[in-house]
């Protein structure tokens, strides 16, 4: 069963293209017809690349990877970082930071710089500076925040790009490709499909379309955050079990340790006598003779 309906998709004006002078050839294969100069999206196409998405993303989430959103257009920053936020995903909804995936060591050195200046303010060394050099490193930090605040938890390259609006983004597109991360994308009709590897053809200028697909695609990653907390608690149960049946298993080797002990020390106290027994018997045979 698709996770959406032709009549939600409807409803959220997914259907509605670009004019025809400004639609991309490249997108023919998703569109549906031409309605007064204006190109309808196929949304039994976009329903099914959703779904195609949505079940990537999920296996990608249930594998501990981190997806990265990117939507620095108006209509789409607070959905995106509402919905990013909500299954702890990095965003990017400011301006895309150039090199921000080809040059990441970089990136990571600035985030740092926001944890040392956290630190400043928490030990005392903060208080020791002047008023002038207090604000620069505010307004600093501020920009930090602002720019790199969304990633600060993102340590490693993320397992895929989840882009609203391709032309606008063609620079993260641009990165994420030369680094073989794959990327899932809202692909309007005045774009080129040909460089994302998760096309999903639909209106991305539109707030209800880009919510219902975005909120869609999050709803996947949930689904896969939860398997793989499942997982990991019945690894922990296995393990925890195995544990105990170790723990178990001590006591009877102990015991059968002890019990050797004990039979190995009868036969050393026993032997002494024995020898004696042995050698009495044979001084007697002696005599005899």
């Amino acid at each position: 069963m698709s996770r959406l309906s032709f009549e939600q998709l409807l409803e959220a004006g997914v259907h509605f293209g670009h004019l025809k002078r400004k639609w991309n050839p490249a997108m023919a294969p998703y569109i549906f017809m031409e309605r007064n100069g204006i190109h309808i999206i196929d949304l039994y196409k976009t329903a099914a690349k959703v779904d195609e998405a949505a079940d990537a993303l999920k296996n990608i989430a249930a594998g501990k990877g981190r997806i990265l959103f990117v939507a620095t257009k108006k209509q789409a920053k607070q959905i995106v970082a509402e919905k990013a936020s909500s299954v702890g995903m990095p965003y990017v909804i400011e301006r895309w930071p150039g090199g921000m995936l080809t040059n990441f060591p970089t990136i990571r050195k600035a985030i740092k710089k926001m944890s040392t200046i956290d630190k400043m303010s928490k030990d005392g060394t903060f208080d020791n500076l002047s008023k002038r050099e207090k604000l620069q490193i505010t307004r600093q930090r501020a920009k930090l925040e602002k720019m790199l605040g969304s990633i600060a938890d993102l340590n490693r390259l993320p397992s895929a790009l989840f882009v609203v609006d391709v032309l606008k983004e063609h620079i993260a597109v641009r990165e994420a490709q030369r680094l073989g991360i794959p990327v899932f994308a809202i692909v309007d009709t005045n774009s080129d499909p040909s460089n994302i590897d998760f096309v999903i053809p639909a209106n991305d200028d539109a707030t209800k379309s880009i919510e219902l697909i975005v909120g869609t695609v999050c709803q996947a990653i949930h689904e896969g955050l939860q398997e793989s907390k499942a997982r990991d608690k019945e690894e922990d149960e296995r393990n925890h079990a195995a544990e105990e049946g170790a723990g178990e298993d001590n006591p009877r080797r102990d015991r059968r340790a002890k019990s050797n002990a004990r039979r190995s020390r009868r036969d050393d106290e026993a032997r002494p006598a024995a020898e004696a027994e042995a050698s009495a018997a044979e001084g007697q045979a002696t005599s005899e003779e």
